[in-house]
């Protein structure tokens, strides 16, 4: 989404993004989860303002039609519609959020559940009514630069959003959308009040705006706004001041600073229009924004440990950045970082030696630097030994201490080795083992493999074991991705079932 084309509203819904997408990106406990609340009650607020905005736009409406009923009365019509189509998604998507957010906060199943259950799933409903009144809306409003934001706000894509989403992500998400909602409803309502001309009505309704780019900024990037007197004449040009300093004509109400230190900052002014009387009409204007430090969401795709030699999956993403315009970079001299697909892929070279990553991002047509992230490097750890063999068509993986037929282990050609917690699952090459067998004395009969397979003497020793028999397999080498070559310490005991 162009950060230039949203209205100051909107653009404090994309700081309450930055700080879901940084926190969904990271294992977060329940304690941070909870601070959704916080960027909830903000958004409550915001829908607040824009209801009680939309409120006193429908009340114009209604003493304009007192006044003219001939000439109010169609758009007044067209407005009681977009009131109660705008109140139904309203009202539908607090249904939701009431459903998902009698839950804990940490809860990954519940909004999984509501929106996409088989049977009672409502996210196929939410994304059809969300395109129907899109469409209904855009219909509605002439101004691109409006509609671009209302078509980027209402686009979405519900199974990104709420498929395995915390209960307070996915609250804050619909409170998004019941933000949207009436943010789209209020500027219908202003292309209605502008098409029947209420400035001919009630002049005294005229009032200043200010409307940045954004209401926070990183730092380095511009800070832009524009600035307007809403229902005025489009023949007439107000003039503009900013603090005592007036902005000049051909600036079209257009005005933006470079912001260079962070913190809390203030435009301040005021308007002045000529009116038919001679006399003139002063409206001030006041608008906050904040300049905030560049950042970025960095997280390995595994866990917060690369391993040298192996390529680890990196996901890397700026909020508010499109994901081609993102780059990043290994700078301490510690392997590599390489893009592959819409992720990144980190191989680290030396084992104890930390691994920085740099993340740039192409903000106003120039490379920010959005953070810095250290990460430890570690050696990959050591795979266990195990008989690899089909049941029932089925791969299953024999890693001892239980019964194996001893079918299975004379179809299976040797063993292998790997990586399997859970977690990681990376294969390793075996490059030699011993099995160790008991004779009648209690003597150990050690035969050698064949590389990973056993050999011609182990398959004969397997022959010979009966029901309850067993046998050790030990002193297995293996090779993994990173090349180290290692002895492993785990000793299979293979038991005949």
């Amino acid at each position: 989404m162009s950060f230039g084309s949203q209205t100051p509203r909107q653009k404090m819904i994309s700081l309450m993004y930055i700080v879901l997408m940084a926190m969904l990106a990271l294992n977060v406990s329940s304690d941070v989860l909870n601070g959704f609340t916080l960027v909830d009650e903000n958004l409550e607020h915001t829908t607040a303002n824009s209801a009680e905005k939309n409120r006193e736009q429908y009340n114009a409406l209604a003493l304009s039609l007192e006044m003219n009923p001939e000439k109010v009365g169609p758009w007044y019509q067209k407005a009681m519609e977009v009131q109660r189509q705008s109140d139904s998604l309203y009202n539908f998507v607090g249904e939701l959020k009431a459903s998902i957010g009698q839950y804990s906060a940490d809860n990954l199943e519940r909004s999984s559940f509501v929106m996409f259950s088989p049977r009672t799933g409502k996210g196929d409903e939410l994304s059809k009514r969300i395109n129907d009144y899109k469409q209904q809306v855009l219909s509605q409003i002439e101004n691109p630069i409006q509609k671009k934001i209302i078509d980027d706000n209402l686009t979405l894509d519900m199974h990104k959003l709420f498929e395995g989403t915390p209960v307070a992500a996915a609250v804050t998400l619909l409170s998004k959308i019941q933000s949207d909602i009436r943010y789209a409803e209020g500027e219908v309502l202003h292309t209605l009040t502008q098409d029947i001309d209420m400035g001919d009505l009630r002049v005294n309704q005229i009032n200043a705006y200010v409307i940045p780019s954004s209401q926070f900024v990183v730092r380095g990037s511009k800070m832009s706004a524009q600035i307007i007197l809403a229902a005025v004449d489009s023949t007439q040009r107000p003039m503009i001041f900013i603090g005592d300093r007036e902005l000049p004509a051909d600036a079209h109400g257009f005005y933006e600073t470079v912001c260079n230190t962070t913190g809390e900052f203030t435009i301040k002014g005021h308007m002045e229009l000529n009116q038919g009387n001679g006399e003139v009409l002063r409206r001030d204007f006041s608008q906050s924004y904040t300049v905030i430090e560049p950042s970025a969401t960095v997280s390995a795709s595994l866990m917060n440990v690369l391993y040298a030699g192996y390529d680890n999956p990196i996901s890397i993403s700026v909020p508010g950045v499109a994901n081609g315009q993102v780059q990043a970079s290994i700078i301490n001299d510690n392997g590599t970082l390489a893009r592959v697909g819409n992720g990144f892929v980190a191989r680290p070279s030396t084992v104890g030696k930390e691994a920085v990553i740099r993340v740039t991002a192409n903000m106003d047509g120039r490379a920010t630097t959005m953070g810095e992230y250290t990460y430890r490097v570690r050696q990959l750890p050591d795979p266990s030994p195990f008989i690899e063999y089909v049941d029932a068509g089925t791969t299953k993986r024999y890693k001892g201490g239980a019964g194996l037929s001893k079918a299975a282990l004379m179809n299976t050609e040797g063993i292998v080795a790997a990586i399997d917690d859970g977690l990681l699952n990376i294969g390793f090459q075996v490059l030699g083992f011993e099995t160790v067998f008991f004779d009648n004395m209690g003597n150990a009969v050690p035969e050698v493999s064949n590389g990973a397979n056993f050999s011609t003497r182990q398959k004969d020793m397997f022959r010979r074991l009966s029901r309850g028999k067993r046998f050790y397999i030990s002193r297995v080498r293996a090779k993994g991705p990173d090349g180290v070559e290692r002895l492993l310490p785990t000793t299979l005991e293979v038991i005949i079932n």
